[in-house]
């Protein structure tokens, strides 16, 4: 690999992690990112469980707007993915 891809990937690596600290720096949206990550507000969907976005949001008293704002960003960051089943956000 020559030395310009590697600064190029290396840039890439940095922005990412730039990125998801800057998402997880509101202790609102780390409280958010860590109910999905311990898949907390499970919902069971095609033989998998993923949490929804209404039930991690009852564990706040907050929003469920406000909530679809700070998992939008926790997205943009590559921090979580999120998936429309009928009319379930998981």
């Amino acid at each position: 690999m020559s030395g310009k891809s590697r600064n190029a990937k290396s840039a890439k690596d940095v922005e990412r992690v730039v990125a998801a600290f800057k998402a997880l720096s509101n202790e609102t949206r780390l409280g958010v990112f860590e109910q999905i990550r311990l898949g907390r507000g499970k919902a069971s969907l095609n033989q998998e469980i993923r949490p929804s976005v209404c039930n991690v949001a009852s564990n706040f008293a907050i929003s469920l707007s406000t909530i679809s704002h700070h998992i939008k960003e926790l997205r943009n960051a590559d921090l979580v993915r999120c998936e429309r089943q009928g009319q379930t956000i998981l």
